[in-house]
């Protein structure tokens, strides 16, 4: 551990994660019920969250009574709750206390796209259970993930070691290179690029009808290398009853006629499991920013003041 991350800047950081390992030694349906009082509690202490959460939900749920909102934005910040918890247990219990709690469906669709020889894309999303969904899969089939460092170093640190003990391999968002190598090497890399993006490589695509920035990458890399692409979906189960993943089989036709039609099939998955389990889904994300100042902008406040 760099020395420097024990400067006392750093010391509220640590004393948190102190609390959190606490959390890895409860039972399941404890650490759950404690997770809903942190999502409330949350809930009050970062109104700007909330307000990207109700925009999002008026966007993609514009026929819903706000009624019916609030009461998946009181679910959702539970959810949020419960996600911080269970980071103890992504980052500090073993692989057998993961998968006693877990329900893996699909494994011999990655085992046949594996079989291929050519390597395997996992397409996933940002789920409330994204990072314990991942610790899941690598109980069970160690992969290749792209991550994006945190901006507070001592949680980057915290993270980044983790994954690099259970991952096969951490990979940096940005780095094509790495992502190709995994893949003409026939290991499986996985990633979520379903947030707002807008770099080199972005285009306006629509999510619940509404166009969002969106990463079209994913088809130029399935183009290069010949990998299958898969779709991995990821829940927590009611009443502590702990998770299900579920691996998707091949994507066929895939990559298409345009980047931008796959990256709407894309979409119609996360729909789909929006509707579907809809509190866990990322509320909290500002998903419906533009390329160009041309598109309206969600997330002002004139904008999120209108009825």
């Amino acid at each position: 551990m760099p020395l420097y991350l024990l400067a006392p800047q750093h010391w509220h950081t640590w004393f948190g994660l102190g609390i959190l390992r606490l959390f890895e030694f409860l039972p399941y349906p404890l650490m759950v019920a404690a997770g809903h009082i942190v999502g409330r509690v949350a809930r009050r202490l970062i109104p700007r969250y909330v307000k990207t959460a109700r925009c999002n939900m008026r966007l993609c749920m514009p026929d819903a009574p706000e009624s019916e909102r609030e009461a998946l934005l009181h679910r959702h910040f539970e959810g949020l709750g419960v996600a911080v918890c269970e980071s103890a247990m992504t980052w500090w219990s073993s692989d057998q206390r993961i998968r006693d709690l877990s329900q893996i469906e699909g494994m011999h669709h990655l085992e046949q796209a594996i079989a291929r020889g050519r390597g395997v894309i996992l397409l996933t999303a940002h789920f409330t259970t994204l990072e314990i969904g991942a610790r899941i899969l690598n109980s069970v089939f160690p992969i290749n993930a792209l991550y994006r460092p945190l901006k507070n170093p001592v949680l980057a640190w915290i993270t980044q070691r983790s994954r690099g003990q259970h991952a096969r391999r951490l990979i940096p968002r940005d780095d094509v290179r790495a992502m190709v190598r995994a893949l003409k090497n026939n290991e499986c890399v996985w990633y979520a690029p379903d947030q707002s993006y807008r770099k080199k490589g972005a285009a306006m695509v629509p999510f619940f009808g509404v166009p969002a920035a969106t990463n079209v990458f994913t088809s130029r890399l399935a183009k290069m290398t010949g990998a299958a692409v898969l779709l991995y979906s990821h829940e927590r189960l009611e009443n502590a009853a702990g998770y299900r993943v579920a691996i998707h089989p091949a994507l066929e036709d895939y990559p298409g006629v345009c980047p931008e039609s796959d990256a709407v099939r894309f979409n119609h998955f996360i729909e789909v499991e929006v509707r579907r389990i809809p509190a866990q889904y990322w509320w909290i994300h500002r998903r419906f920013k533009g390329l160009t100042p041309d598109y309206p902008d969600h997330y002002s406040a004139a904008a999120q003041s209108r009825p």
